[in-house]
């Protein structure tokens, strides 16, 4: 059901390196293992905290219920028009990372975004921007799991 780990350091979980702990931290790597959580009884135990990279948080004490870390990867051409790339895009890609294939491939768009810290499934909630560019004029659908059904949602 994915990496489970207990009374860890959140220390290289957030960007500011806050040294405090979390009674429960586990990465799901897909889907499946996001579905498997939230039957579990792991996925029960409040509170809970959806972590990405930690760049937009600040720990002051230590967390006591289960931090959870999509940690799921890959980028995936699944359209390709002629004007536009379509990519499938894992939200535990670094934000970073994922404007560096871009570039690297030609898909224009996000480049004005680099260097932004942060996870590729944090960016809609972010709504990153800078230099005229915003994510949300990019971002053609977001494929979501309700923590309460674990039921998938599309958001256009």
């Amino acid at each position: 059901m994915g990496k489970r780990q207990e009374n860890i350091s959140l220390k290289k979980y957030n960007t500011f390196g806050i040294d405090v702990s979390a009674k429960h931290l586990i990465e799901l790597e897909d889907t499946e293992q996001i579905r498997e959580f939230l039957k579990s009884e792991s996925g029960s135990i409040l509170p809970r905290l959806i972590l990405g990279e930690g760049s937009n948080i600040l720990f002051t004490h230590d967390f006591e219920g289960v931090i959870v870390r999509p940690v799921i990867k890959g980028i995936e051409k699944t359209e390709e028009t002629d004007k536009h790339v379509y990519l499938k895009v894992g939200a535990g890609e670094n934000w970073d990372y994922f404007v560096k294939y871009c570039v690297e491939h030609d898909y224009g768009g996000i480049e004005n975004l680099s260097l932004i810290p942060g996870s590729v499934g944090a960016s809609p909630v972010q709504n990153i921007g800078a230099y005229g560019v915003e994510v949300k004029d990019v971002i053609e659908y977001v494929e979501t799991i309700d923590i309460e059904t674990g039921d998938t949602i599309v958001f256009f």
